[in-house]
């Protein structure tokens, strides 16, 4: 599909790393809200979710619109936290990282889930498959020096 290339290419350059992570949840949050929870503008390109964690160092929940790869054989969702390329861990990582247990809004349902960061060859698994899911996230990591956060969510028993 020539336009998914086009966006791949566009959200590959700099220029979209500086400007999409101050437009682009915003908008998601908007849509969404205004939707009911039934559509996520950026799903449109991407699957994506709702991510309820609590703050690191808040304790306050925060909601945050993020793309998601859909592992439907494992009944579970990879995050990528590619943070568009930029320097810095996205702080939602670090959310999950201090209190695992989230929630997420997939196509308008809320799913209590516990998150796991992906390491070792578990990890290498599913860069390989996110890679092929969406291709700019070789680019994202080509830019900077982090080794870009994995994780996986599984259902959680409410």
């Amino acid at each position: 599909m020539i336009g998914v290339r086009v966006v791949q290419k566009v959200s590959s350059t700099r220029g979209f790393a500086k400007v999409a992570p101050h437009v682009v949840p915003a908008l998601d949050r908007a849509v969404h809200r205004l939707t009911r929870g039934r559509v996520l503008l950026s799903a449109q390109l991407l699957p994506g979710v709702i991510l309820t964690s609590t703050g690191a160092r808040s304790g306050q929940p925060r909601r945050t619109p993020l793309a998601c790869m859909p592992e439907p054989e494992r009944g579970s969702w990879l995050l990528i936290g590619s943070n568009f390329g930029r320097t810095g861990h996205p702080a939602w990582t670090a959310n999950l990282l201090a209190r695992p247990d989230a929630e997420i809004n997939w196509k308008g349902a809320d799913i209590p889930v516990t998150a796991r960061l992906l390491e070792g060859e578990e990890r290498a698994a599913a860069w390989k498959a996110a890679l092929a899911f969406w291709p700019p996230y070789a680019t994202y990591q080509a830019r900077v020096e982090r080794e870009i956060r994995l994780f996986r969510l599984v259902r959680r028993s409410p």
